[in-house]
């Protein structure tokens, strides 16, 4: 059951990642490597040996991690699925593709031509899409449209294997059919990740890599930055939602228990002024947890980083939830428009009860990929810019030149840096040579 509690100790935040591993996880790497080793150090060796062996070490990291033997990784991505599905995946992705196309990414020039960006897709992009016991097509369209709007040419996916043949989830194969990626890869986890980064055989090195995934994608992420560009590292999925008593308690504890199914890390907490309400959605969670499916993992969640929180009044809730900068931030408030503007860390902003952060995560239209672990306070959802390089322009004639250049050289002599003060100086006396000879 969610606690009830004033301990604001609960919005603490934990470090994204950490070295107390379960024992369970050390034990298996112990197995797969025949030795002690970090989870950090494991991912270390996997990203070597894919960037040395390429193909081959995709093909044995992939036998031994996952059990499942490939000759090739590429499947065709056309998959019949049930015509209902194929309707809410067209209608979802006609709303993520009509909402990133409003976002304004252009390229500009001054009037006088000499100053300016210019905005270019970048070449080639990979989408990691989580696999594994809940295969999410819907994390597939908020990644690969996004990029295709911005104007990306190549895309390149990866998804898991599933068991028993290595085959990929039929529903991930439909939804990349629908946005027109020929191909999937079927590869999981670090060694896909070291895939996209250095390229193999099969599969291209990218520009970036975009998509969430679990710890050892996460560590993966991390590892390779630098030689490939990265969207964020995504820890544990997170809603807070802020109530009063106008709020319907059945609605709120729906959404806690839709945010708490992802992962037993996963944070779904309530901050509100009434007990009443906090009661409430208490009695409907244990209710409607009866009848779910995950509730083994909704308890979990619930028991490390979730819980229903008290606070003085609503103006506290809006401060504590602002600073705690979460990924959703739901306002299921009777005048979400009042604190709406106090609010500027979060990754989404649900603003009342029908703008619940279920239909975010599938069919409203921003992307679901959202920044985790408090990187709210710096970091935006995924969009159109994640996909496009700016390149400063300059293009300044001789006079403007000739303005700039003295200005340029008494700030490299400050910094002593004698040679660019020299490379200003020797273009102005150039043009002084220049209007001399144009004189006489």
């Amino acid at each position: 059951m969610l606690r009830i509690t004033t301990d604001t100790s609960l919005l603490s935040r934990q470090p994204l990642l950490s070295d107390d591993y379960p024992p369970s996880l050390l034990a298996r790497l112990q197995s797969l490597f025949g030795e002690s080793i970090s989870p950090d150090a494991a991912v270390a060796r996997i990203l070597a040996d894919v960037r040395v062996r390429g193909d081959a070490a995709l093909r044995d990291w992939t036998k031994r991690i996952d059990d499942i033997s490939l000759e090739s990784f590429s499947v065709e991505s056309v998959q019949s699925v049930d015509e209902k599905l194929t309707h809410a995946l067209t209608f979802a992705a006609d709303r993520i593709r009509a909402f990133h196309a409003q976002q304004p990414v252009q390229s500009w020039m001054t009037a006088d031509g000499t100053l300016g960006q210019r905005v270019t897709p970048l070449s080639r992009v990979g989408v990691y899409v989580p696999g594994g016991s809940a295969p999410l097509p819907s994390s597939l369209l908020m990644s690969v449209i996004p990029a295709q709007v911005a104007g990306v040419k190549e895309i390149i996916v990866c998804t898991p294997p599933g068991k028993p043949n290595g085959d990929a989830p039929p529903v991930i194969l439909a939804a990349a059919h629908l946005c027109g990626i020929e191909r999937v890869h079927r590869i999981g986890g670090a060694q896909a990740i070291a895939a996209m980064a250095f390229g193999t055989e099969s599969i291209p090195r990218v520009d970036k890599i975009v998509g969430p995934g679990n710890l050892f994608v996460t560590l993966a992420k991390r590892q390779v930055f630098g030689v490939v560009g990265l969207d964020g590292l995504a820890g544990p999925t997170e809603t807070v939602v802020i109530a009063d008593d106008s709020a319907n308690p059945a609605w709120v504890a729906a959404d806690l228990l839709a945010q708490a199914e992802h992962d037993p890390l996963a944070t779904a907490i309530l901050l509100t002024p009434s007990r009443a309400l906090a009661t409430a959605v208490q009695v409907e969670l244990g209710r409607q947890m009866e009848s779910l499916s995950r509730a083994e993992i909704i308890a979990q969640s619930f028991a490390n980083r979730s819980g229903i929180v008290l606070t003085p009044d609503l103006a506290i809730a809006v401060r504590l939830a602002d600073e705690y900068a979460p990924e959703h931030l739901c306002l299921s408030v009777e005048h979400p428009e009042q604190w709406m503007d106090r609010i500027t860390n979060a990754g989404g902003l649900f603003i009342g009860e029908r703008s619940f952060e279920v239909l975010g995560d599938y069919v409203a239209g921003p992307s679901h990929v959202m920044p985790t672990g408090g990187t709210a306070r710096f970091a935006s959802p995924l969009n159109v810019w994640d996909f496009v390089r700016i390149t400063s322009m300059i293009s300044l004639d001789a006079a403007t030149a000739a303005q700039l250049s003295p200005v340029a050289a008494v700030l490299a002599r400050a910094e002593s840096l004698d040679a660019h003060a020299h490379a200003a100086t020797l273009r102005t006396h150039h043009r002084d040579t220049e209007n001399t000879e144009t004189q006489e």
